[in-house]
């Protein structure tokens, strides 16, 4: 215990010693600066330095620009840079995503399998729809009144305007004998049309080639995207004088007839026609014969 009460007691003196701490000048030996030092006040200042230069190289790496010099810190610009382009990649793959589902709507209804999207009613895959209740609906009298006095004012009107009954004039792809009408209770989404080949295959409007290209069952196909929401397929061509992505106008030939593909049977043409997403019957539209 003595020993160790030394110890600490040559420690104590030793911490709070006086020193003097003196500068010279060396040719004249004339005190400049002296300075009245202790071990303890060494160590007190060493600590407050070193405390204030950890929170000055905080402050300027939390606070200020100066620690986008400091290597392994990005700068803010780059943060910014790199922010930006997480959400258009983002968007991009939204897009994409957009994209393969249609190409896969597309592909479904070339090999003929319509339970693939009845969901989707954005695909240009038939859904199911339901068949509306018949309803007889018989005019009252007052209607009857209503209607016999409109007829008799429009029969004198001078000023009256003619409007066009159809929105949508469709050309026809080709002319020739169908040999097989729509029908969909047959899930027969189309009509075919017996033509000789190399027969011209025409755009029925304006639009723009989404799909050009040869598949095993229904062969060289060719699908255009119209205005209104219109959507006109072509299978079983010989060739194709389109490409995807083109855009056509209306009665321009964008193949020739022939009998490709494994689902053929004889030289004619498979037409479709779709609108917002469903099957129509083209024969109320077009004039094949």
């Amino acid at each position: 215990m003595a020993q160790k009460r030394r110890k600490r007691q040559v420690l104590k003196k030793r911490l709070f010693t006086k020193n003097r701490l003196v500068i010279l000048n060396e040719d004249t030996f004339e005190e400049i600066f002296s300075l009245r030092l202790t071990l303890m006040n060494v160590f007190v200042v060493a600590s407050l330095g070193a405390v204030i230069i950890i929170t000055v190289t905080t402050y300027i790496i939390a606070f200020t620009p100066l620690r986008e010099y400091i290597p392994g810190y990005a700068s803010t610009k780059l943060k910014r840079d790199a922010t930006e382009l997480a959400l258009k990649s983002d968007s991009l793959y939204i897009a994409l995503r957009n994209n393969d589902a249609y190409i896969k709507s597309v592909q479904k209804v070339l090999t003929g399998d319509l339970d693939y999207a009845k969901f989707n009613k954005d695909s240009i895959v038939a859904a199911n729809t339901a068949e509306p209740e018949s309803l007889v609906l018989s005019p009252s009298e007052e209607e009857m009144q209503l209607r016999a006095q409109v007829a008799l004012e429009d029969k004198y009107n001078l000023f009256e305007q003619a409007t066009a009954k159809v929105g949508v004039v469709f050309f026809p792809p080709v002319t020739g004998p169908i040999t097989e009408k729509y029908d969909a209770g047959k899930k027969h989404f189309a009509t075919d049309i017996a033509l000789a080949r190399d027969t011209p295959i025409k755009a029925v409007l304006n639009g723009t080639v989404i799909f050009a290209d040869w598949t095993p069952s229904t062969g060289n196909v060719i699908i255009l995207r119209h205005n209104n929401g219109f959507i006109s397929v072509y299978k079983h061509a010989a060739t194709l004088t389109k490409t995807q992505g083109d855009n056509v106008r209306t009665g321009e030939v964008i193949a020739l007839a022939g009998s490709s593909g494994s689902e053929s049977t004889g030289v004619h043409l498979h037409f479709e026609l779709w609108k917002d997403g469903y099957a129509i019957d083209p024969e109320q539209f077009i004039q094949f014969n």
